[in-house]
């Protein structure tokens, strides 16, 4: 009988942008997650389960090895700090950019910022390398609201078309990071079930090769 695979996936863009290369490696969806209640997806494989969580959630389900792979954004990845985890391929999928926002440009002698974001390791470690002391305030979603109550000078978060920020008045100031999602791997189950782990790895980076042609 062959080793089981459990992988974490996040709802929404990445599981979408996910299942083209999840086929290419012979595995496919039993539920939709959109529609089923269930957080432990069937798929057409027995030893294959899918486990579906918050994507800020996946790295630390893999660290502890509740699931051997997953799937996450690199704007999860370094917040979390990647411990514990392989990431050994980038998948090009639901790119975007991490970006500090705002009205418009900070002085540098402006008096100390306050930055809302989610992102609080981020944008900390980045204001830092400017030199830079802020106050950063954590928050869960409606980044985009903060400025423009009052709450923070500026935003640091993930912007992909722009729109959003467009139409709340704001802007995108200066680039943090490249964003896309990458694979990652428990430490312990790429020793444990290395050669299932790795195929499935192999069959992976060979559809996103596929993908980058077509495109």
């Amino acid at each position: 009988m062959s080793e089981q695979l459990t992988i974490a996936l996040s709802k929404g863009r990445i599981f979408k942008e996910t299942l083209p290369l999840l086929a290419h490696a012979g595995i496919e969806a039993v539920d939709d997650p959109e529609t089923s209640r269930k957080l432990i997806l069937d798929t057409n494989h027995d030893d294959v389960k899918l486990v579906i969580i918050r994507a800020s959630d996946v790295p630390t389900y893999v660290q502890y090895g509740a699931a051997d792979l997953g799937v996450a954004g690199k704007d999860v990845l370094m917040e979390h700090g990647g411990a514990g985890l392989y990431e050994p391929l980038d998948l090009r999928i639901a790119r975007c950019r991490l970006m500090v926002a705002g009205h418009g440009p900070w002085s540098e002698q402006a008096q100390r910022l306050r930055i809302a974001t989610k992102y609080v390791n981020c944008a900390r470690e980045y204001f830092a390398k400017q030199g830079m002391q802020v106050e950063i305030i954590k928050l869960y979603g409606s980044m985009e609201l903060a400025p423009l109550v009052g709450l923070s000078d500026l935003i640091v978060d993930v912007v992909d078309t722009g729109n959003t920020l467009k139409a709340n008045g704001l802007m995108p100031l200066e680039s943090i990071a490249d964003i896309s999602s990458r694979l990652v791997v428990n430490k312990a189950s790429m020793k444990r079930k290395h050669t299932r782990v790795q195929s499935f790895i192999d069959q992976i980076a060979e559809a996103v090769r596929q993908q980058e042609d077509a495109a």
